[in-house]
């Protein structure tokens, strides 16, 4: 290693597709790249919107 400064930079992970649609490869993450979250459902359970019911949504129907 001949320059210093290589240990202090990070490289994100390779990417599929191109502009709006590029995304990481999900092929190439691994748990050092944080992609390990344990309590991921817990949270979208305490965090997602929840669906209207069937009467709510047919009194806002125009019919």
């Amino acid at each position: 290693m001949t320059d210093p400064l290589d240990k202090a930079t990070s490289k994100a992970p390779p990417t599929l597709g191109e502009g709006c649609l590029s995304r990481y490869d999900p092929d190439a993450l691994s748990p050092e790249d944080g992609t390990e979250f344990e309590g991921a459902a817990q949270l979208w359970d305490q965090i997602k919107p929840e669906e209207p019911d069937d009467e709510a949504s047919r009194s806002l129907d125009p019919q």
